[in-house]
């Protein structure tokens, strides 16, 4: 698949999963989230391999991200989308859910499912 990358001042979000640190994901599911307390990085890594991700960057540093799980025909479900708790506020969100809805091979499905009890 493509890599997208598109610029918004100094923030990058990259459809490249090596640029993604996975240790900056596997932190915030495990000690930060609300649905993947205890998670083991090997678990973040197959989820991440099987995904198409999107990491949100400032100056190469990984400040938030999130993962589209599909079949590319019909459905789409967005999993483990966050924003670092110091870069909230600042319209990223937004630009990356924009962004994951504008991606060309997501056009035309049927649904999008996002399940959460929290929309921090």
């Amino acid at each position: 698949m493509k890599i997208i990358e598109l610029y918004k001042n100094e923030y990058l979000i990259s459809t490249d999963s090596k640029k993604l640190d996975i240790s900056v994901i596997h932190a915030f599911l495990n000690k930060e989230s609300g649905w993947s307390y205890g998670i083991s990085i090997d678990k973040v890594k197959k989820s991440v391999n099987n995904s198409l991700n999107f990491g949100i960057y400032l100056h190469s540093k990984l400040i938030g991200y999130a993962r589209v799980i599909s079949d590319f025909s019909t459905i789409a479900y967005l999993g483990d989308v966050f924003i670092l708790k110091e870069y909230r506020g600042l319209g990223l969100s937004k630009w990356l859910m924009e962004t994951m809805m504008g991606h060309n091979e997501l056009q035309g499905l049927r649904r999008w499912i996002l399940l959460t009890s929290t929309a921090e």
